[in-house]
């Protein structure tokens, strides 16, 4: 997939950059990270040295191609957060998850993945999610569909009900009727995949950043389902605390009328 825009970092290109990012900095530490290399943010958050260098490398990259564009990344915000307040306004901004599943990576689990996506005057316009070890690339562009690996993505279609949703585990626990719930992958780039590819029909989150879950609302958008901050559509600059998706913009707001309540209940 590529674009002729002027002033605009090919898609082919940030690609393979994900690609060689991965390939030079996050794979040679996979299963063999030494217990230094890795901290904890806050209790249960943690953060490696591969989410902190895959980071530092991507916003060099992007910032060679454009100066004055905002970066957002998750490394970078959790230590100057008021960049976040900027993304919703922002003309250009590239909003980055060096390793998104870093729990899984560094426990050894081969799903986690790398994920951008570009926002323009609080829109996303472009984002990309490439699962390393998995080898499986998404690239979404507004109004084009998604590419698994360089092959379209037909629209979502969800089944009859029970709706197969995977959330968090005390939601999970409450199996409200209609939904058979199960729990996320620990890994937005491996759950908003499962979602576009039929696996599940729905997804609940109690973390609402913006590089969790910007990349996978265009993707899901895109192949004709839908992803709320609480009860709104998820976009830059939004504010909320749960992020519900479906694999269409009804599902998505039954999801959410469905769950919000019980979630409210049990955090």
């Amino acid at each position: 997939m590529t674009t002729a825009q002027p002033h605009l970092m090919p898609t082919d290109a940030i690609s393979e950059l994900l690609k060689q990012v991965a390939a030079e900095v996050i794979l040679p530490r996979w299963r063999n990270l030494d217990p230094s290399e890795i901290d904890q943010k806050t209790p249960g958050d943690p953060v490696t040295i591969a989410d902190r260098e895959a980071e530092v490398a991507l916003a060099d990259a992007f910032r060679a191609f454009v100066p004055q564009v905002l970066i957002v990344g998750e490394e970078d915000a959790f230590a100057n957060p008021s960049i976040v307040d900027e993304l919703g306004s922002a003309p250009h901004a590239f909003v980055i998850d060096p390793i998104d599943g870093t729990k899984n990576f560094a426990g050894g689990s081969p799903d986690f993945g790398v994920m951008v996506a570009e926002t323009r005057a609080g829109v996303t316009t472009r984002s990309w999610i490439w699962q390393p070890v998995h080898e499986l690339l998404y690239v979404a562009e507004l109004g084009a569909g998604v590419r698994e690996n360089g092959v379209p993505m037909p629209a979502m279609s969800p089944r009859p009900q029970p709706y197969r949703v995977a959330a968090w585990y005390a939601l999970r626990k409450l199996q409200p009727a209609g939904f058979e719930l199960s729990i996320t992958r620990g890994a937005c780039a491996v759950d908003y995949p499962r979602l576009m590819a039929g696996r599940i029909d729905g997804l609940g989150y109690r973390v609402a950043n913006p590089w969790d879950h910007l990349p996978g609302a265009l993707m899901v958008a895109e192949l004709g389902g839908q992803v709320l901050l609480d009860a709104a559509p998820y976009v830059p600059g939004g504010r909320g605390r749960f992020v519900f998706a479906g694999a269409t913009v009804a599902l998505a707001r039954e999801i959410q009328q469905e769950l919000d309540g019980l979630a409210r209940t049990t955090v």
